[in-house]
C-alpha cells in the first residue's frame, strides 16, 4: 500500500515531486545489492508502493556509464506514468561515447545524450532534464536553447541544473528572461547537515529566483541516519567500501549531541534528519539512495515521522554551524 508522502511543487514550475526522492546512483554500481536487474527492481517495487515516485539518476551513473538508466528502463516496463523520472547530462569527469570537443553543455551535445537517455530509459519523455556541472566551453545562451528546444518538442517537460555556483544560477535566470527562453525550475547541489556551504550564496539564488531546491548527499552517505558510531561502521555501506575517510574524520563530538537531541525526543537520526531538510525554505525533495527496500522504506516514512519546531531547528543549527568563508575578511 502507498503511503501518504507529500507531494511538493518544484520551485515556480508544475512539475510536482515525491518529498522523499530516490537516488538512483547505485544501480549499475559494481558490489552493490543493486548491480543487477533483480536488485534494481527490488528497490524501485519498494519505493514505488512507498509512495516513493520521483526518481533521480544520470547517464553517468552505473558500473560502465549508463547503466543505471538501462536497468531502470527495464525495471518500470509498463509503469513509466506512476513515476517523475529525472536525468542528467554533461558531466566532465566520464566519457559516455558521444563527441563533445570537451563542451558537454553545447547543442549537439545536447542532442546526442538526450537520445541516448531516453533510449536507455525506455521512455518518450525525461520529466526534469539536468546540467550536470557547469560547463565553460558553451555559453549558457546556447545550452538555454537547446534544452528549449527539446521542451518545445516534447522529449523534456522541465530542466534544471546541478552544481552551479550563485552567480551562475542568476545568469541561467537572468538570460532565460531576456531571450523570452525556457528557464531552469531547479538547482541540484550538495547539501546536508555537515556539509552546508550551499547556504552561503546557492540557497540565497534559488530562493531569490524561485527554484527548487534538491539536495544530493543529503544523509551524507549515511553518517546522518544513525547507523554509524564513534566505534561502528556497518560493512555493508558505502562508505566503508569507497570512503572510510568519511567515518573516520567525521564530527563525532556533534554527533553524539545529535543522536542525544534525537533520544531526548522519541525519534531516530533518520527521522531528525529528514524533518531538519525538509523544513528549509525551497527544499523540495529529499533525494536518497538505497540499495535495499528496507533502506527505501525506511527513507519513505521518515518523510512525515517528525515536524522540526523553531526551538529544534535552532538546536540543530548550533550542533552543526555553517562554517566560516574561508574567504571572508574578519
Amino acid at each position: 500500500m502507498t503511503s501518504l508522502i507529500p507531494l511538493r511543487r518544484v520551485g515556480a514550475s508544475g512539475l510536482l515531486v515525491s518529498a522523499t526522492g530516490l537516488g538512483c546512483n547505485n544501480f549499475g554500481r559494481e558490489g552493490t545489492r543493486t548491480e543487477t536487474l533483480a536488485g534494481t527492481k527490488d528497490v524501485l517495487d519498494a519505493a514505488i508502493d512507498a509512495g516513493v515516485t520521483f526518481l533521480d539518476t544520470a547517464d553517468m551513473y552505473g558500473k560502465d556509464a549508463g547503466d543505471s538508466e538501462t536497468l531502470m528502463g527495464e525495471a518500470l516496463k509498463g509503469r513509466r506514468d506512476s513515476v517523475t523520472l529525472a536525468t542528467k547530462f554533461g558531466h566532465s569527469g566520464r566519457e559516455i561515447g558521444y563527441p563533445d570537443s570537451g563542451s558537454k553543455a553545447s547543442r549537439s551535445y545536447i542532442r546526442r545524450a538526450v537520445e541516448g537517455s531516453l533510449t536507455r530509459l525506455q521512455t518518450d519523455w525525461i520529466d526534469l532534464y539536468q546540467l550536470h556541472v557547469p560547463d565553460p566551453d558553451t555559453p549558457i545562451e546556447e545550452t538555454l536553447d537547446a534544452l528549449a528546444d527539446l521542451v518545445r518538442e516534447g522529449k523534456v517537460r522541465y530542466i534544471g541544473h546541478s552544481n552551479l555556483s550563485g552567480w551562475q544560477i542568476a545568469e541561467a535566470h537572468y538570460v532565460a528572461a531576456e531571450r523570452a527562453g525556457v528557464p531552469f525550475v531547479s538547482a541540484q547541489n550538495h547539501y546536508s547537515l555537515l556539509a552546508r556551504a550551499a547556504e552561503r550564496d546557492v540557497l540565497p539564488a534559488v530562493r531569490r529566483f524561485g527554484l527548487g531546491f534538491l539536495p544530493y548527499f543529503p544523509l551524507h552517505n549515511g553518517l546522518l541516519t544513525g547507523k554509524f558510531t564513534r566505534d561502528h561502521a556497518p560493512s555493508d555501506t558505502r562508505i566503508m567500501r569507497q570512503r572510510q575517510h568519511v567515518w573516520q574524520e567525521a564530527p563525532w563530538d556533534a554527533l553524539e549531541a545529535y543522536q542525544a537531541f534525537c533520544d531526548d525526543r522519541g525519534i531516530t537520526m533518520l527521522e531528525a534528519t529528514f524533518g531538519w531538510l525538509l523544513a528549509q525554505p525551497g527544499l523540495v525533495s529529499v533525494i536518497a539512495g538505497a540499495t535495499t527496500a528496507d533502506q527505501v522504506q525506511a527513507n519513505a516514512a521518515a518523510a512525515t515521522a517528525w515536524t522540526p519546531g523553531s526551538d529544534d531547528l535552532a538546536a540543530i543549527d548550533a550542533l552543526f554551524p555553517l562554517p566560516q568563508d574561508p574567504g571572508a575578511k574578519v
